[in-house]
């Protein structure tokens, strides 16, 4: 292939790792019963004045399956976290013992579970659309260079290759979707 289709490749490869990437954070926030410290990864906490991550503020720890244990690093930081813990909506009724705050993870009802899997579901549909949205982009980047002089059967061949790469990042979407979804299900 040409130096040009080579880096509109790269490109499209690094972009379909991308789509991966954010699919795998999206579906690790997904909590499947067991504790989890990034069930929390969305929860902001004002400090000093500023919105600042909850794991840049304390330390995050999983003593058992059921059960989130958040240490602040500064005491006065306990009833902020607290709040913002109850403020991102997460289903978590934290418990503040002066010291530390626990969270104790409910089991997840059949119903909350299905709804779970519909979320993961999307998010890989979601994920799938992008990648195919950078094959399409790559695709016409394609035929761009085409139209400025590069031989058809060079375009042709990075079609297939674009196509192979593809299929390649959906089936990895699919198999990260099949992997949630059974551990989401399983009691």
């Amino acid at each position: 292939m040409s130096e040009e289709l080579d880096f509109v490749y790269e490109e499209a490869e690094e972009k379909m790792g991308n789509a991966i990437g954010h699919l795998e954070r999206e579906l690790g926030k997904l909590r499947a019963g067991k504790a989890n410290p990034q069930m929390l990864d969305s929860v902001n906490v004002e400090y000093y004045g500023t919105l600042t991550r909850l794991s840049q503020v304390s330390n995050i720890n999983t003593p058992d399956p059921r059960s989130i244990v958040i240490q602040p690093w500064e005491k006065n930081m306990l009833a902020p976290i607290e709040k913002a813990i109850m403020a991102a909506n997460l289903g978590f009724n934290p418990q503040n013992d002066g010291t530390l705050i626990r969270i104790i993870v409910p089991p997840l009802t059949e119903e909350r579970r299905r709804d779970l899997v519909k979320k993961a579901k999307a998010e890989a549909e979601n994920t799938k659309v992008s990648i195919r949205n950078v094959r399409r982009e790559g695709i016409d980047g394609a035929k761009k260079l085409e139209k400025e002089g590069l031989p058809e059967d060079l375009v042709k061949k990075f079609e297939s290759d674009i196509q192979e790469l593809t299929n390649k990042y959906i089936g990895q979407v699919d198999k990260l979707l099949e992997i949630k979804e059974a551990d989401i299900m399983t009691i």
